[in-house]
């Protein structure tokens, strides 16, 4: 059959083939074409339609990506509320959940758990009608999530249709296979971008692009894993992932069914095993009844459905060797030792470099260079030497020893009485202003994106910044001599420094870095002194005074901003950013009078699906207040992901209850937390 003889039926057969090889790569990864032979296909079908532009639908392969940028991530409520797992590292917790679940079940209900892989990617809700998908839209905060439908289009393992009569809305996760993830690093550092720190990562950030063009480009998958709306073509969870399976739709395939704690603790040891064999990353597996009658007999609490947990893996650990130990100095002027390792595979990316935080832990290790060592991602991000094989040494190993003097300026170091950590305390090091350059362009202060580290390291190098004032100085004409930065390059660079003048005196003080003092207080001094030349005006000795009735303002911060006052360098550099016209008034954001959080207090950590400052800004409005750390008297911590273990130690310390984004939004409408 050709083309030409019937266009329509030529049409059909094509966008069955291309369906079928996507099925057969993306789902199971198990191609019967080459790549070239596919992209054949692809191709003669782009060609017919464009012959036969009725031929096009908008559930056609060629027609995946759309070519309209979005301004904005518009707001979609869920269908139904896709509420966090309980979680648990115990053997004995989840034996606790087993007996709970029976013990809210009707005596003698024979129950079974569907255990499955814990997926480590981005969450999605995806809607089809009829058989056509026709939404999709991020976790968010749980009841809302951001409409991402035209990038999830791009997702050749999802299907635009499948068989299916009515409304089907399903819940699922988006990953990159590992094998992806090494190739899309590779690009990015051979273009002078960053590399992602996991999979997880490149996942949630590709999802929330603006060009579905580009997400196009990245190896996301999908993988459904629950029906929230049109379960009922199965009555068990199990035969659902089955049924979704039947209709062509990316499900992780790996699910078992239950029905003694021994079989379930079996099965979990059983994924753990064979953790790294899985072509993405999970940590950990999810138990759940498998009934959905029973399901919903157990309901849910507040927080968490009471049918499902999950049972997490300890810090994904390898081994290889130490080959050397370097030191970095970081803005602060701190020595940090950084272990130089075999590379090796870990969670996701390939390792070379580990932190071994400063010289008491290489003590505390007795970690000599030549070791076998072993590592892991901290928070499942920052790799870290957690231990030595000592019982592999061969004696040729050697002692490290921290440097008297600075390894980038040769200034000889010191340590402060209360401090592990060394410190350069020559603030023209190379790189402490380097540091400092970095910080002060960050998001959360004066938000420069044009300033990337390969650029500050020139521009140090060169004489042509030695501090953060002196960026203000910099011209086009200048920035056009230095390495890969042409004309229209040097001019973005300068139009971005000129735009971070409109930035506001808090994310000014945020940005050069007072000693203790964050972006809460950063903000607080701010809107107390008015202005940089309100603030220069201070009397050193009056500081304490001033910042008396700040919420939140301790001796320890005040005595940091009195010091920073009376530096001589520190003062000539807020007035060399004032004599540049730097910064504007902090808008005073008081909290109202009453509201219902009226009388609480509040810090926030963490990863949150919004801008810490808007969620500061809602506490706020609704009579709470906020500050930077977790103090006696702090109501709550509301802790999004990848919380510091300071923090919450502090919470518990103090009394201080931890909650999360979905507790906070049932605050801020006045609900009375359980507890």
């Amino acid at each position: 059959m050709t083309a030409e003889s019937n266009p329509a039926a030529r049409h059909a057969q094509l966008v069955r083939e291309i369906h079928a090889h996507d099925y057969r790569y993306y789902v199971l990864d198990d191609p019967a074409v080459t790549d070239r032979q596919y992209d054949a296909l692809l191709a003669e079908l782009k060609a017919l339609e464009e012959r036969e532009p009725s031929l096009r639908t908008k559930d056609s392969p060629t027609n995946r990506v759309s070519g309209a940028l979005r301004s904005d991530l518009r707001s979609v409520k869920h269908v139904e509320r896709m509420m966090s797992l309980d979680n648990t590292y115990s053997e004995s917790e989840l034996s606790e959940f087993l007996r709970r679940v029976k013990d809210g079940l009707r005596a003698g209900t024979e129950v079974s758990f569907c255990v499955e892989p814990k997926l480590d990617g981005a969450s999605i809700e995806v809607l089809y009608r009829d058989g056509r998908l026709t939404e999709g839209s991020t976790r968010g905060d749980g009841e809302y999530g951001e409409d991402i439908t035209e990038n999830l289009r791009t997702i050749r393992s999802l299907p635009l249709t499948i068989a299916y009569d009515g409304p089907l809305t399903l819940r699922g996760e988006v990953v990159i296979y590992r094998r992806d993830l090494a190739k899309i690093n590779l690009a990015r550092v051979a273009a002078g971008d960053p590399p992602f720190a996991n999979p997880r990562n490149a996942a949630a950030g590709s999802l929330r692009m603006i060009d579905p063009r580009v997400v196009a480009e990245r190896p996301l998958r999908a993988l459904m894993y629950g029906v929230v709306e049109g379960k009922k073509f199965a009555p068990r969870h199990s035969a659902t992932l089955e049924r979704l399976a039947e209709l062509g739709l990316p499900t992780h395939r790996r699910q078992v069914v239950c029905r003694t704690a021994e079989e379930i603790f079996a099965a979990i040891g059983d994924v753990e095993r064979h953790r790294a064999e899985y072509p993405y990353e999970i940590d950990g597996v999810v138990v759940k009844v498998d009934s959905f009658d029973d399901q919903d007999v157990l309901g849910s609490t507040a927080k968490f459905p009471r049918w499902a947990i999950a049972f997490k893996y300890g810090a994904e650990q390898a081994n290889t060797r130490l080959l050397d130990i370097v030191v970095q100095v970081g803005r602060t002027g701190a020595l940090t030792p950084v272990a130089i390792l075999s590379p090796v595979p870990l969670a996701g990316t390939t390792v070379s470099r580990a932190s071994l935080h400063n010289s008491d832990i290489i003590e505390g290790l007795d970690v000599r260079i030549g070791d076998i060592v072993t590592v892991q991602k901290a928070g499942e991000i920052i790799p870290q030497v957690v231990s030595v094989d000592k019982e592999a040494r061969t004696g040729a190993e050697r002692a490290f020893v921290m440097p008297v003097n600075c390894p980038v300026c040769g200034t000889p170091v010191e340590r402060r009485q209360d401090e592990v950590a060394r410190r350069c305390p020559n603030r023209r090091c190379p790189a402490i202003v380097t540091g400092a350059v970095l910080h002060y362009s960050r998001r959360f202060a004066m938000d420069i994106d044009q300033l990337g580290e390969s650029l500050v390291d020139q521009l140090v190098e060169r004489g042509l910044v030695r501090d953060v004032a002196d960026l203000y100085d910099l011209t086009a004409e200048k920035l056009a001599e230095l390495e890969r930065m042409g004309k229209k390059s040097a001019e973005n660079v300068v139009a971005g420094i000129l735009a971070s003048k409109e930035r506001t005196l808090g994310r000014l003080l945020t940005g050069v870095g007072i000693e203790h003092v964050g972006q809460v207080a950063a903000v607080q001094l701010a809107q107390t002194a008015g202005s940089l030349d309100g603030l220069l005006a201070w009397e050193p000795d009056k500081v304490h005074e001033i910042v008396d009735g700040i919420a939140g303002f301790g001796p320890k911060m005040a005595d940091s901003v009195a010091l920073f006052l009376t530096d001589p360098e520190q003062r000539n550099l807020l007035e060399k950013l004032r004599d540049r016209g730097v910064s504007r008034p902090e808008p005073v954001h008081s909290s109202a009078e009453s509201g219902p959080l009226s009388g609480m207090s509040f810090c926030v950590t963490g990863v949150l699906s919004q801008k810490r400052e808007d969620v500061h800004a809602a506490i706020r409005a609704a009579g709470g207040s906020v500050h930077d750390a977790v103090k006696k008297g702090t109501t709550y911590l509301v802790a999004g992901e990848k919380v510091g273990k300071s923090k919450l130690d502090l919470a518990k310390k103090h009394g201080t209850k931890v909650i999360d984004e979905e507790a906070l939004k049932r605050l801020l409408a006045g609900e009375v937390l359980e507890g």
